[in-house]
Order: structure tokens, then C-alpha cells, then sequence
């Protein structure tokens, strides 16, 4: 055993002397000194964004790192971010190969995962047009009002009386889930009466357990050995995973099926409805495994980060009550207190579309965005990038950034007043940015709206004590640590009337 230990320390000792002695290209990027084999893996903590952040601070906003085997561009500036995501947007328009993307994207057909190139423009002209253009967001706005009155008749029923605890991630989840249910099926994920018992709880639990899964990268894409011998069951798990996915999806396509419902031409179709009538015209891409991997991307990416944005919002409202107050002022100057809040008062409410943006400056739903990979050799800040270079682009460093905001880490809406998103430019881009943003923002943006400004029009909030509420535990950066947010809640009397009977 100790000849062992012995050949292994040499072993080391030799690869060490090799990397000193070994001259890299002297126009890659900025990087820290690494370790043989693991790279800088020892650099990083959680949240993983934030060590990213400190390194960048430190070697500058074009940084070059070693995740194991694999080469990983990180930049957190704008000009870097615009210079990946525009200058060299094609280039950088696929995404890292990874064991998850493998099994639990329909070998990569998932919209999100979808390596560039023809494939990926006709699921993307899919899904703007069936899902996402603004003539079919207005055909649903109904969905996004009902699941939103529905919400605030939940929300009534246990806060009637004094001021009672409310458990905000809960219903900020069982809002989006069954708004785009609904979408896709016609019905809601978990109903309204059932909703406040321990089995609707379930219900919504367990969906989210079928649903979710880290879609990036894990230990085993960046030391493959440990893929080979089966590492602590992961691959298999996530077959596991993929199959419960699986069943769920053509559970939810055969029941559509089934109904063999007939509709006029004027009359509106769910989403697999929709999809399975075109089925004869492309049958490539209307094909079961095509719909399910649509169904899946508006499962994973349309509701957890709309919810958690939700929760955020809520969080630094109750922070910020002065805030607070100036929304809930909006709102009643320009609906009142006679009718409920609809999708079409939107429009007219600026200030809490400033509210929702700072939300998402602070807490951007997916702070290092999705990963993407190039193509070829290109160049990023003066420096080379080789072929096969995973790109990490830290959406919380560029948010934050004192070069570019003004009291960065502070809650203020003002600064989005007049918002413009091409102003704005590279230093704002909560859903990503280039060929690979996300088509669904739209969609996310009109239900926080709707929903955030309902609850404000309809309700009284307060935090449960004069503590802050911490802005570290609110929601899911800290997996691990992850509290969901609670807060006081009364009806407001002027609007009881329309709440008891709507």
C-alpha cells in the first residue's frame, strides 16, 4: 500500500513539473493557477455564480478556467457579453454536450439543448408561432386572468379575518403550473378546491419532482472516467428520471387523443391539440416525441423561474414598503377598486413593470445563463478561444456591476423608468440574450405582472416581524438553505365584495 501511495504522489509530482515547465498560448485569457487533473474546481464555492464573480473581479471579465476536462470561457462585462452573444453569436450557438442533455432532452430535441442548425430554427419557428408570437399570447389571455382570479380566491379563503400567514412559493408554483397546464392540456395541474388540502400540496409536489432536473453540467461531463464506472448512480437515475418524464408527457398526449374533440375554425385548441392537428402537414416535427419535448421545455423553463421571480418580487416589496405602497397607489389610480385587474391594464402600470425589471436586475431567474459552446477558434476581448470552449456568461456580475448601475446592489424600480431594452443594451438581459434567449419571456413577464399587481390590488402584505426578510434564504440561489417566503396577508374590505362573489 505504501509503494501505492509512493507511485501516486510521483505520478502527481510529474504532471505538476510538466504544467510549470509547459508554455500555454499566451493569448488565451486571463486564468488562475490550476491543480492537475481537477482544474480550478477548488476555486469554486456556492453559489457557484458568485465565486465566478470574485474570480472575474480579480483576473478580469474575460476569464479562461479548466473544469477538469473541459475549457470554460466566463465573461461578465457587456462589451464581453456582446461580443460573445452578437459579434460571435453563431459561433457560440450550441450548447456543451453533456450526460443530462443526453437522457433527459429526447436526445437533444428539447428546444433549450438543441444543438444550432436546422433542426433547432424549425422548433423554434415552432414554438414562436404556436406558442409565443403575440397573436397566440393574446389568444390565451384568459388562462393567465382565470388562473390569476383563481389564485386570489385561494389566497381569500385562507386569509379572511386577521391578518393570517401566507406561504408565497406555494402559491406563486400552483399559479404557474397550472397556467401552463392549462395551456397545454385545458386543465388546470391541481384544482381549486383541492389546492389548500395536503393532497393538492402533493399533487404539485410530485409534479415537480417529474418535471425537474438539472439540465447543466455535473461532475461526471467533466471527468467522463467517472461516467464509465456508474459514479454514484447518476446516470441511472436520470433514466430513471426520463422514463416517469416519459410517461407523464404521453400520459398527458394520449388522454388529449382520446377525447377526439372537433373544434371550428374559430374555436380555441389546447397546445397538444394544436400541435397534433398539424401533424399531417409535418410530420417531422409534429411527431409524439417532438410534442412532448415542447411540453417538457414550457414545464422546466415556464414555471419555477416565473414563480421563483414572483417570490422575489414579493420579498423585496416587503423590504421596501414604501415601494409597496407607490404600486398599490398605481393601481388604484388607474383601475380602482370596482373591477379586478385585467391583462389589458398593463399596459398602464409602469411603475410595477419597473418593479418586476429591478426584481429581475437583482435576481435574474437563471444568474449564469444556460452554457453554450463554440463552434470553432474565435476571438473574445483581444484573446483566443479554442474550439470546444464552454461559455458561462454571469448575468449576476453584469447586473451588478457598479461600472454600470448606480448603487448596484440597491432595490430601485426608478431606474427603469422609460426602460428601453435597446438602451439598455448588454447590461440587462435576465432571460438571456442573442439566438439563444429565451422565446418565452413575454409569456413570464405578462403573468408576474398580473398576478404581482392582483395581489397588491386585492390584498394587504406584511412581513411577519420587523426582521428584513433575508434576501439570501428568500428563494431557491441556496438550494440547500432555500426558505420559502411567508407573509402576513388581509383583504382589503373595498375589495372582499368582488372576491367573495368573482
Amino acid at each position: 500500500m505504501e509503494n501505492l501511495f509512493s507511485y501516486l504522489a510521483f505520478f502527481f509530482f510529474i504532471i505538476l513539473i510538466i504544467k510549470l515547465l509547459y508554455h500555454r498560448n499566451p493569448n488565451l485569457p486571463p486564468s488562475p493557477f490550476s491543480l492537475p487533473i481537477i482544474g480550478h474546481f477548488h476555486l469554486l464555492k456556492q453559489p457557484v455564480f458568485k465565486s465566478l464573480e470574485t474570480l472575474s473581479l480579480k483576473y478580469g471579465p474575460v476569464l479562461f478556467l479548466k473544469f477538469g476536462s473541459r475549457p470554460v470561457l466566463v465573461v461578465s462585462s457587456p462589451s464581453a457579453v456582446e461580443e460573445c452573444l452578437s459579434k460571435n453569436d453563431i459561433i457560440f450557438a450550441n450548447r456543451p454536450r453533456t450526460m443530462a442533455g443526453d437522457i433527459l432532452t429526447y436526445n437533444s430535441i428539447v428546444l433549450a439543448w438543441t444543438p444550432y442548425g436546422h433542426l433547432w430554427r424549425n422548433l423554434r419557428r415552432i414554438v414562436n408561432l404556436q406558442i409565443f408570437s403575440k397573436k397566440s399570447l393574446q389568444n390565451v389571455f384568459n388562462i393567465r386572468e382565470e388562473e390569476v382570479y383563481s389564485l386570489l380566491r385561494m389566497v381569500f379563503k385562507v386569509s379572511k379575518g386577521d391578518p393570517k400567514k401566507v406561504e408565497f412559493r406555494y402559491f406563486s408554483s400552483l399559479l404557474m403550473f397550472n397556467v401552463i397546464m392549462r395551456m397545454v392540456t385545458g386543465k388546470p395541474c391541481v384544482g381549486e378546491e383541492a389546492a389548500s388540502t395536503d393532497l393538492g400540496k402533493q399533487q404539485l409536489k410530485d409534479m415537480k419532482s417529474i418535471i425537474f432536473a438539472f439540465l447543466s453540467m455535473n461532475i461526471c461531463d467533466h471527468f467522463p472516467i467517472l461516467r464509465w464506472v456508474g459514479y454514484k448512480g447518476l446516470e441511472k437515475s436520470m433514466v430513471g428520471l426520463q422514463w416517469k418524464r416519459d410517461r407523464f408527457l404521453t400520459n398527458l398526449i394520449e388522454e388529449i387523443k382520446q377525447m377526439n374533440t372537433s373544434h371550428s375554425e374559430n374555436e380555441k385548441r389546447t397546445l397538444i391539440e394544436s400541435l397534433l392537428s398539424l401533424h399531417e402537414s409535418e410530420s417531422e416535427f409534429y411527431s409524439d416525441v417532438f410534442v412532448k419535448s415542447i411540453i417538457l421545455v414550457m414545464f422546466t423553463a415556464g414555471t419555477d423561474t416565473t414563480a421563483t421571480t414572483m417570490e422575489w418580487a414579493m420579498s423585496l416589496l416587503l423590504n421596501h414598503p414604501e415601494v409597496l405602497q407607490k404600486v398599490k397607489a398605481e393601481i388604484v389610480n388607474q383601475v380602482g377598486h370596482g373591477r379586478l385587474l385585467k391583462d389589458s391594464d398593463l399596459d398602464k402600470l409602469p411603475y410595477l413593470r419597473s418593479v418586476v425589471n429591478e426584481t429581475l436586475r437583482l435576481y435574474p431567474p437563471t444568474p449564469l445563463l444556460l452554457p453554450h459552446c463554440s463552434a470553432e477558434d474565435c476571438t473574445v476581448g483581444g484573446y483566443t478561444v479554442p474550439k470546444g470552449t464552454t461559455l458561462l456568461v454571469n448575468a449576476w456580475a453584469v447586473h451588478r456591476d457598479p461600472k454600470q448601475w448606480e448603487e448596484p446592489n440597491s432595490f430601485k424600480p426608478e431606474r427603469f423608468e422609460g426602460f428601453s431594452g435597446e438602451r439598455e443594451g448588454f447590461r440587462f438581459f435576465p432571460f438571456g440574450i442573442g439566438r439563444r434567449a429565451c422565446p418565452g419571456a413575454g409569456l413570464g413577464q405578462r403573468v408576474i405582472l398580473l398576478a404581482l399587481g392582483a395581489l397588491i390590488q386585492c390584498f394587504d402584505w406584511e412581513r411577519l416581524d420587523k426582521e428584513m426578510v433575508d434576501m439570501n434564504l428568500a428563494s431557491g440561489y441556496l438550494v440547500s438553505k432555500a426558505k420559502p417566503l411567508e407573509a402576513l396577508c388581509s383583504p382589503l374590505h373595498s375589495m372582499e365584495n368582488l372576491l367573495f362573489h368573482h
